[in-house]
């Protein structure tokens, strides 16, 4: 193979045009910020402040988003603290003042959790109860929140017991999660099967294709589905950029790039290579324009960690009564965290990093200290975007791709408008910044395309799987499941141009569910007229990523029966879906453990060869889990057990909580599996403990 080298002379020429370059205009490849404004944004700087506080009066897209919904469906599409929780609320009270039920669901625990406060605090608590799988309070209030997993499933036990779903309002949070490749599934799910006597409110803040959504809901539950939008932002962004002489000017001159960043896009294309960044001079930059606070979002938990390390300490007031009083009440709440290892970056610096590699209740921890106005930034992942409700004066990007759980791509304009919905703090800030920071992963044009780019469409992503097949199968008959696909979002977009044919579900959208169903009846799950045998009718409660193969374990009794600690430890490899691969020492493994392991995997082998065969999807079943979930379940030091599996402490919280839910799956099987349900309880007791949970 032959190679062709850059000649020398051509090289040296780059070099040199590039460092001209960067000494004509005064900065290097560092950033070094000089705490100075172009001149431009003199009259923009003024405009930052505290709006006059003004008596409530909702604007004319609330009001005519809670008349619809009294009579009607209705999707709101607005943004990001427009005042969609507004109409939740008023909807609500609306039906609880008629004697009528609601169900709030949205995607996260992280929000249900704060939406069953607010609920809570409204309408009072004795009136709200939560389903979250990790929490079940007051479960028959007139007025739930939950997660929408849960919901489906609910519409999963009415169905099958022929009952109504005891409910008259349903509100679906975030709903462009109906787009979501992974999970989107559910939010159609629920669309489908949910009586059209119960009015449906569903609200969002980036949506494309708001009335063709409308359109699909109002043909399959006969009734009008009304669509309310909202354009405007309750606070206006003003786009800023960072140069790297270190000097902040605006990013945009009207609708083109501003003059001296089109300059140095054109003239220093190498520039984009092999930069850092110092964020306590950022910060610094942004606090003396009265900038602050901020949310930089960074491309990783890494970077996230690592810029705390370049932020000064603080000239904050050391007797800072309101910052030392939240303090000490959040670590009176929570002193398992008086030794988290980042806690001194909050006390010196006012900075915080927030990301999935970290506990709930420290990420619960910064969340408040930053509603509260007690932080100056917080470094996070695009997870703070999506999932917690806590904006800031200013957003700061670096990056123009985000990782999509399998590649980085292109920011998308739902997942742009997330991140900038947070910049700008309704009835705080009369405008919001966001400040683009060039670097090698920032594409400043495909930013400013973003600005004025409409929503993407979202399209339906219902697809079938063991669970959702074996619960389908308990109510309905082969052909009446056909009917509900024909009845999916996915066949309407096939059909929108021809709605007068009628609809037939593709192909390979009913074939996939055939072929889920064979593979059942060979297991023995279902019997050849499509009904659930005796296993697959217990197998259908078992609501997991991967069911049949505890349904496998528990039909050869593969499980522990007596020891719940041991219980624990070999349910936890059917749960973790990550690639990580860690080394566990054989000889420090206890022989139980081992015998336990041992006796499921080859339990469950056959079975995953089968799958695989068939053409199923199967994932890696690692067996350090076991060795992790059983020290845990022994009362291990949750440190300790950290720093001697390499894994973070996020990763490790959610390897407990999946583990918990599933024992949480297995404890309902108390009518046909009592020794192994109790055992569940007893297990996810072992393992359900702090630094996991927290009030």
């Amino acid at each position: 193979m032959t190679t062709t080298a850059t000649p020398k002379k051509h090289y040296y020429q780059k070099r040199f045009r590039t460092r001209n370059f960067h000494k004509k205009h005064g900065f290097a490849d560092n950033i070094k910020v000089r705490s100075e404004a172009d001149p431009a944004l003199k009259s923009i700087f003024t405009k930052i402040g505290k709006p006059e506080e003004k008596p409530f009066i909702p604007d004319p897209f609330q009001m005519e988003a809670l008349e619809a919904i009294k009579k009607h469906d209705c999707l709101v599409i607005a943004p990001t603290g427009a005042g969609k929780t507004w109409i939740a609320e008023q909807a609500t009270l609306y039906f609880f003042n008629a004697g009528k039920r609601s169900w709030y669901a949205s995607p996260l625990k992280a929000l249900t959790n704060a939406k069953w406060v607010e609920f809570g605090n409204y309408f009072e608590s004795k009136n709200v109860g939560i389903l979250t799988g990790d929490t079940k309070e007051n479960a028959d209030a007139p007025i739930i929140v939950g997660t929408t997993e849960i919901m489906r499933n609910q519409l999963y036990d009415a169905m099958h017991r022929g009952e109504n779903f005891n409910c008259d309002l349903v509100i679906l949070d975030e709903a462009h999660f109906l787009g979501d490749a992974d999970r989107g599934v559910v939010w159609e799910e629920v669309m489908i099967y949910l009586p059209p006597r119960i009015n449906l409110l569903l609200l969002s803040a980036t949506i494309g294709n708001g009335e063709e959504i409308a359109r699909w809901i109002s043909s399959i539950r006969s009734k009008p589905c009304v669509v309310v939008r909202e354009e405007k932002r309750p606070v206006p962004l003003y786009p800023l950029f960072l140069h790297p002489s270190g000097k902040v000017m605006p990013l945009l001159e009207k609708a083109n790039l501003y003059g001296k960043v089109k300059t140095f896009l054109e003239e220093a294309p190498h520039f984009r290579r092999g930069r850092q960044h110092h964020f306590g001079n950022i910060i610094s930059a942004l606090e003396k324009f009265q900038l602050l606070p901020a949310i930089f979002f960074l491309k990783s938990r890494t970077e996230c960690d690592a810029a705390l390390k370049t932020c000064h300490a603080s000239e904050c007031d050391a007797e800072d009564d309101a910052f030392n009083y939240t303090l000490q009440e959040l670590l009176s709440r929570f002193p398992f965290l008086e030794k988290h290892k980042q806690l001194r970056y909050i006390k010196a610096s006012r900075v915080a990093a927030h990301h999935g590699g970290q506990l709930p209740a420290w990420k619960f921890f910064i969340e408040i200290m930053m509603k509260r106005g007690h932080l100056k930034a917080i470094f996070a992942t695009t997870t703070v975007a999506a999932g917690v409700n806590f904006p800031a004066r200013t957003i700061v990007l670096f990056n123009s791709d985000i990782f999509n759980g399998h590649e980085f791509s292109p920011l998308t304009s739902i997942e742009f408008h997330q991140m900038t919905g947070r910049a700008g703090r309704r009835g705080q800030d009369k405008i919001g910044f966001m400040l683009l920071v060039p670097g090698r992963f920032m594409d400043v044009r495909h930013i400013k395309r973003l600005l004025f780019r409409k929503s993407e469409e979202i399209s339906g992503q219902l697809r079938s799987d063991f669970s959702m097949v074996l619960n389908l199968l308990l109510s309905q008959t082969p052909e009446n499941i056909k009917g509900i696909f024909d009845m999916s979002f996915t066949v309407f977009q096939q059909h929108s141009s021809k709605v007068e044919i009628p609809f037939h579900a593709p192909r390979p959208l009913w074939e996939d569910f055939c072929r889920h169903m064979d593979f059942l009846i060979e297991e023995g799950f279902v019997d050849k007229n499509g009904r659930p045998t005796d296993t697959g009718a217990w197998a259908s409660k078992l609501r997991l990523d991967q069911p049949l193969l505890i349904a496998e374990c528990l039909k050869r009794e593969a499980f522990p029966k007596s020891d719940a600690k041991l219980f624990a430890a070999v349910v936890a490899p059917f749960v973790y879906d990550g690639v990580q691969s860690i080394k566990i020492i054989h000889k420090k493994t206890p022989g139980e453990l081992r015998h336990a392991v041992d006796r499921v995997f080859q339990s469950v082998k056959p079975l995953m060869e089968r799958m695989k065969t068939a053409g199923f999807e199967v994932h890696p079943v690692y067996r350090w889990p076991a060795a992790v979930m059983y020290d845990w379940a022994e009362g291990a030091d949750w440190d300790e057990l950290v720093h001697e599996f390499g894994i973070a402490d996020g990763d490790l919280a959610a390897l407990v909580l999946r583990t918990a839910d599933n024992l949480r799956q297995i404890m309902s099987l108390k009518e046909t599996h009592p020794v192994m349900a109790e055992l569940a309880m007893q297990a996810k007791e072992a393992i359900f403990r702090e630094p996991v949970v927290f009030e």
